[in-house]
């Protein structure tokens, strides 16, 4: 076999304690460098159902479009740039294709553009860029990365007008794309929506309740065992095996207490990440609410095939894909923080 499936892959986790008070506290910087947020989930321990005001806040994330085959030439489009990418904060994300073997895209709120391209795609389009940090053996795969605010990408430039002819006529990428807008909204990609055919996605929420669970102590528990455990729940895997099982060996971490009711809730779509932040935000409210059990966990997964991770650093899959952060709340306002990518993406930061 050419991959030796006895032998885990290498993974970073990043862990950081501190306290929402300090004021040095990095978690607003780090939901807002995460820019392609999947999949949200939150479980509440000791709670039979999501509280009105979540549900609310979960029910109220922004709506984002789906476009089929854009040509991402229409990126650089003038009245786009001009009305959009210049004016707040665009996140566009090619769709269903695959950071490993296809070309991918992504439009970052900062207005970077970064293209994750095969070899002969990028050949073609004829664009200064670099290897990919994550070539295995031979440079099969390049990254090209354009800031469309900059001067020297401004409508009718040099750079611009080579980027342009090399999307439009020479490479001619076509993609399903994702597509949101902070704070415009579709208001502000109406022009470029009525040129295609698109749909408007709400993001789609779930709630699960769990009885007689049994949990890890949160501030305690060894960070990759507690993760294990988060991630057992939220894909509903019983963790009350034997070592005899075949299905699973999963356990729950010692020590351990049984919550006699816990509710995990999901929100999936594009999701972004002022959305998150307002969602932590009420979260902690709750938390200062008196409670039977004084915490609660939010894990953020980022798109497995997305070309850019944290801050727009390179992402790549291979054999893992995993870019995702989980924040673990008390009522005392402290937190853990844990940021965990998988082979091939650079350390969180």
């Amino acid at each position: 076999m050419s991959v030796d499936l006895d032998q885990t892959p290498r993974s970073v986790l990043v862990r950081e304690k501190s306290s929402f008070l300090d004021h040095k506290n990095r978690i607003s910087s780090q939901v807002e460098q995460f820019h392609f947020n999947y999949k949200v989930s939150v479980l509440l321990p000791e709670c039979s159902s999501t509280p009105s005001h979540l549900d609310t806040v979960l029910n109220s994330f922004s709506s984002f479009y789906l476009i089929n085959q854009l040509p991402i030439y229409e990126l650089l489009d003038k009245d786009f740039l001009e009305t959009a990418v210049y004016q707040g904060s665009v996140y566009g994300l090619s769709y269903r294709s695959r950071i490993d073997e296809d070309n991918c895209v992504a439009l970052m709120p900062n207005g970077r553009l970064s293209l994750s391209l095969d070899k002969d795609s990028f050949e073609l389009l004829g664009v200064e860029g670099k290897p990919s940090r994550f070539n295995h053996r031979t440079k099969s795969r390049y990254v090209v990365s354009v800031d469309l605010t900059d001067s020297s990408m401004a409508p009718g430039g040099r750079g611009y007008q080579r980027l342009l002819t090399g999307l439009r006529s020479r490479l001619q990428l076509n993609t399903d794309f994702l597509l949101s807008h902070h704070p415009g909204g579709g208001a502000s990609l109406q022009a470029l929506l009525s040129r295609y055919d698109w749909s408007e996605h709400r993001p789609e929420v779930s709630s699960h309740t769990l009885t007689d669970l049994s949990c890890p102590a949160p501030r305690s528990c060894d960070p990759h065992s507690f993760l294990e455990w988060i991630g057992a729940v939220d894909g509903h895997i019983n963790c009350e095996n034997s070592s005899s099982s075949f299905l699973s060996s999963l356990v729950c971490p010692e020590p351990k207490t049984t919550l006699s009711r816990a509710v995990s809730v999901s929100v999936c779509g594009l999701l972004l990440p002022q959305d998150v932040h307002h969602l932590i935000q009420q979260i902690r409210c709750y938390l200062e609410q008196p409670q039977l059990e004084s915490w609660a966990s939010l894990t953020v997964h980022g798109f497995v095939d997305s070309p850019v991770t944290w801050g727009g650093n390179e992402h790549g899959v291979m054999r893992g894909g995993e870019n995702f952060y989980s924040l673990l709340m008390f009522h005392d306002h402290t937190y853990q923080l844990h940021l965990a990518t998988g082979a091939h993406d650079t350390c969180p930061p």
